[in-house]
């Protein structure tokens, strides 16, 4: 009889340490001792959280920055003690004595043998709340109440390794190649993505689990998973992490940084937990995210916070192929960020271009990028790719490319949608040139003269292109050259770089309508330059301006005003498009009087 009152004693005692607490109060952090026992609500598979309990070692004073302590607890449940801290439990609360301290947001070394980790105190996310939001919408957010105390004691620094736990970026809709090949640009976004995901979202960024009745949206607790989308539709990236807080419909979440972008706009998305993927170096949450619920408006070092509800504003992206029936587009959106946006963008290009099963683009083909820019005609550029190899090589110029094309350092313009268009080739585009032969190297002003280029497609026989000009008048008593290159070869030697110079122009329309100047990147430029010095004033170029003149200018402005060694095309044509080359040809012309 004893042993079975011991029992249910024992069955009580489990089922008040699972219940997950409701609207608990706050402890602020100089109520914790040493020795604490307490409980973290996360989700370890599905959406419904559960409890593990750890213990209090310590404060960390002053561990994060000035101000900013750092809760350092013991994992002790058998379960967490294998695996450690999990990328993806970032967030998850910390309730001691039934209120809330903290959330699990750190992880302390990696191989020890027994398990800590760092919660950051709850006081300091509710900081993030009343920041100043962005004005992309006109949005300000409502502060959460500070419903606790908070440590204000001076206390000595301490240190200890430790690092901030990553979210478990997953990607949806790329094929892992694709997903390896743009590994380089998601690192230098400080994004530590794994292939390994799904999405249900839809292709949309509509809000999804909306209550019409009511206008109210699907609740979220403490303890919930959680995922900010970088990326929405066929192709997503998001951020998997846990709930931490919740006041109605705002939201505090991670418990550090996902990528310190301050006041932002990224779409809040539901999700599910598939698994965990113990590993003694970094155990991961592989997830499904789900559709979009609402918003997040700050990214900050102690958390993220965000709405329920509130629809964010991104960039659709679509990707077509004019002229295959078989192939469909892809449709997804991208958050509104200057460095996120270019490689996401591009990583849904590639998955079309690298990750299919069909065999189409294999010998090569075009891709019009065009941007939509609020206000503007758009913006269209041409690529030619000798096959997903080559793009695969370029990836990251094209990146590079995107970015150049998408932002400017004049106003915080988005567009409203970018659009890729892919088009294969009929065969491998690449030309090789064997010859540039000229009728004569010296001339009269009415002769007529003879260029002759010699190229030789891949694996095919050789052929020339025949073509000519008459010498001007104005050409008399000159010594020029003749020059055989590519459109961005032709860009250099003319002074015309692809890296704008933003001190020489004033406005984003001048720096959209200086991109639209570059020459095109397939076939061959056949020019006669001149020797010059270029002397610019933003976009307009003078050749060979008095040195006086320019000497006054140059010191009124030198970032303005700009000299330069450069040649001056006298005339130019552009021959055998749709193919890609690499040479430059120089011969001398002397035009005689």
């Amino acid at each position: 009889m004893k042993l079975f009152q011991g029992f249910v004693l024992f069955v009580s005692f489990v089922v008040v340490m699972s219940a997950q607490p409701v609207n608990a109060p706050l402890i602020a952090v100089h109520e914790l001792q040493p020795g604490m026992k307490g409980e973290v609500w996360t989700v370890f598979k599905g959406r419904d959280p559960e409890p593990f309990g750890v213990q209090v070692t310590g404060i960390l004073r002053n561990a994060l920055g000035p101000g900013k302590n750092m809760i350092l607890c013991e994992l002790t449940d058998p379960r967490v003690q294998a695996m450690g801290a999990v990328a993806g439990m970032s967030g998850s609360p910390l309730y001691i004595e039934g209120k809330l301290a903290g959330v699990l947001s750190y992880q302390i070394q990696r191989f020890e043998t027994v398990r800590y980790a760092g919660f950051t105190p709850i006081s300091d996310m509710l900081e993030v709340s009343t920041l100043p939001a962005t004005n992309n919408n006109g949005f300000v957010p409502i502060p959460i109440p500070v419903k606790g105390g908070r440590d204000t004691r001076a206390t000595e620094v301490a240190s200890t390794p430790f690092r901030a736990m990553t979210p478990a970026f997953a990607v949806g809709g790329l094929a892992p190649n694709v997903a390896a090949a743009l590994e380089p640009q998601f690192s230098a976004l400080g994004l530590n993505v794994t292939a390994l995901g799904g999405n249900d979202g839809g292709g949309d960024t509509a809000l999804t689990e909306a209550k019409p009745e009511t206008g109210s949206q699907t609740s979220l607790r403490p303890g919930d998973v959680v995922a900010v989308a970088l990326a929405t539709g066929d192709i997503s990236l998001a951020g998997t992490g846990t709930v931490s807080y919740v006041d109605g419909s705002h939201i505090l979440a991670f418990g550090h940084p996902m990528m310190s972008l301050g006041a932002t706009e990224l779409p809040m998305a539901s999700a599910e937990i598939v698994t965990i993927l113990p590993s003694q170096y970094n155990s991961i949450k592989v997830s499904n995210t789900g559709g979009i619920i609402g918003s997040f408006s700050q990214d900050r070092l102690s958390g993220i916070y965000g709405e329920l509800g509130r629809k964010p504003v991104m960039v659709p992206v679509e990707v077509t192929f004019p002229g295959r029936i078989n192939r469909r587009a892809l449709h997804f959106s991208v958050v509104r960020n200057e460095q996120v946006l270019p490689s996401i963008a591009a990583a849904g290009l590639a998955q079309a271009v690298m990750g299919s099963n069909e065999s189409g683009l294999a010998r090569g083909f075009q891709v019009t990028t065009t941007v939509e820019f609020p206000g503007l005609s758009p913006v269209v550029l041409r690529q030619i790719y000798a096959g997903p190899q080559g793009f695969n090589q370029g990836l990251s110029e094209f990146v590079g490319n995107l970015s150049l094309w998408l932002f400017n350092p004049y106003e915080r313009v988005f567009p409203d949608r970018i659009r890729f268009s892919v088009e294969s080739t009929p065969e491998i585009p690449q030309g090789v040139v064997e010859q540039l032969q000229v009728s004569r190297a010296e001339a009269a002003p009415g002769e007529h003269l003879d260029v002759t280029v010699g190229w030789r497609g891949f694996q095919r026989e050789a052929l020339s292109e025949l073509t000519g000009l008459t010498i001007p008048r104005e050409w008399a008593g000159k010594d020029l050259e003749i020059v055989l290159t590519t459109g961005p070869g032709l860009d250099e030697l003319t002074g015309r770089s692809h890296m704008v110079q933003v001190a020489q122009l004033r406005s984003f329309e001048e720096y959209i309508s200086a991109l639209r100047d570059f020459r095109l990147t397939d076939g061959l430029y056949l020019a006669v330059v001149e020797k010059s010095r270029l002397f610019s004033d933003q976009r307009s170029t003078t050749q060979d301006m008095p040195g006086s003149l320019s000497r006054i200018a140059t010191s009124a402005d030198e970032a303005r005003f700009q000299k330069e060694d450069a040649v001056t095309p006298l005339w130019e044509k552009h021959l055998l498009p749709g193919r890609l080359f690499n040479i430059l040809i120089r011969k001398p012309l002397k035009v005689t009087d």
